[in-house]
């Protein structure tokens, strides 16, 4: 690459970075954090451990991102001095760490770019993410547990904190559904894209005669409901169930009838949590999904009366999104963005990054 295009290119760099720097507005994060400090720093702060977590895990989220941004912003102004020494020594191999380094920061300033097109009303909350077997049988329920392994590893890459609300097994293998909680800002802004259809193509391990098997599995990504959302329940609008705590093999995860399902009678909505040991949190647990699941009800309901007002029947990119394929060949292939990888077991590992990135830029195409 010529000297005058590498100058041209740090420009551009530069320049995006100063539009991110803008969007992400790092004086009112840093104003943010000193304020989160002030409330870590006080000495009562973990009377209320549940108000704690939230303030120590909102803060260390905000002080990353505020060091990520600054770090790139050294990094990209540092390029400028690497290749000016490579071209004044004539230096083959720093200039090729230079070209590398370029590299690298093109693909950390399109990831960090990503994060700015996250503006949505509920996309700075937190996820609760539900995954369903659907068509299939038993090849739906193993690769629903596939996709909520691919998920929580996901969250462990990031070091974003999770926590299982329940868990259904299914008789043979795999799961019937599951609902867990990604704990860290922007995490439903971010998963949000992988809500929709899963479809799995394989030689199944469930098939004597070595078929190849379809199957299915449903995705559904809520935000974390907050106190200003006003999500009333009438305690008259619930049945209330307890049982006991299960996990697979029908082992007892407990010898208590802790285990609670709550059914909201005027929507039919259903959600159960068994992961505490104390049937009170259970509850409590439940009552926080279904409050999630009566906004986003409501988040729906809004949608469409907007889309008939405008006269439009709304998308449905939410259905058959993507597609996991291990034979006859290997391929994971999104429906939507047209993104995909060759190895499905890297995808099933948790590196989908580049699927939920491609997400983002597509939702906000679509958008306009």
């Amino acid at each position: 690459m010529a000297v005058v295009d590498i100058s041209e290119e740090l420009k551009s760099l530069s320049s995006t970075m100063g539009s991110i720097e803008a969007v992400l507005d790092l004086d009112a994060l840093r104003g943010d954090i000193a304020v989160l400090e002030e409330q870590a720093a006080a000495p009562s702060l973990w009377d209320d451990p549940e108000a704690a977590q939230k303030i120590t895990s909102k803060l260390s989220h905000l002080q990353a991102e505020v060091r990520k941004a600054e770090a790139l912003r050294g990094r990209i102004d540092d390029l400028e001095v690497l290749f000016e020494l490579a071209e004044a020594e004539g230096d083959a191999d720093a200039h090729a760490e230079a070209e590398a380094e370029l590299e690298s920061v093109r693909k950390a300033l399109d990831e960090m770019e990503v994060r700015t097109l996250l503006s949505g009303e509920y996309d700075a909350r937190e996820a609760l993410v539900t995954i369903r077997a659907e068509a299939g049988g038993v090849d739906a329920a193993d690769f629903a547990e596939r996709l909520q392994r691919m998920y929580l590893r996901w969250a462990e890459r990031h070091n974003y904190k999770t926590e299982v609300y329940e868990t259904a097994y299914a008789e043979e293998a795999g799961i019937k559904s599951t609902t867990f909680a990604v704990e860290v800002p922007y995490a439903y802004g971010t998963l949000s894209v992988e809500q929709g259809t899963h479809r799995l193509v394989r030689v199944s391990p469930f098939d004597n005669q070595g078929r190849r098997q379809t199957s299915f599995a449903g995705v559904e990504v809520l935000p974390v409901v907050e106190q200003t959302d006003h999500v009333e329940i009438d305690e008259s609008d619930l049945r209330v169930d307890v049982y006991r705590s299960s996990g697979p093999g029908g082992q007892g995860v407990n010898t208590t009838d802790s285990a609670v399902r709550l059914t909201h009678l005027p929507t039919g909505i259903v959600v159960s949590c068994q992961n505490e040991r104390s049937q009170i949190q259970n509850k409590a647990s439940a009552m926080n999904v279904l409050q999630a699941k009566l906004l986003e009800r409501r988040r729906q309901e809004e949608q469409a009366r907007m889309n008939a007002l405008k006269g439009d029947g709304g998308n449905s990119w939410g259905n058959q999104m993507r597609s996991y394929v291990l034979h006859p060949y290997q391929m994971v292939k999104d429906l939507r963005t047209e993104f995909e990888m060759g190895n499905p077991e890297a995808v099933f590992n948790g590196e989908i990054d580049g699927f939920i990135e491609a997400g983002i830029r597509w939702r906000k195409q679509s958008e306009k």
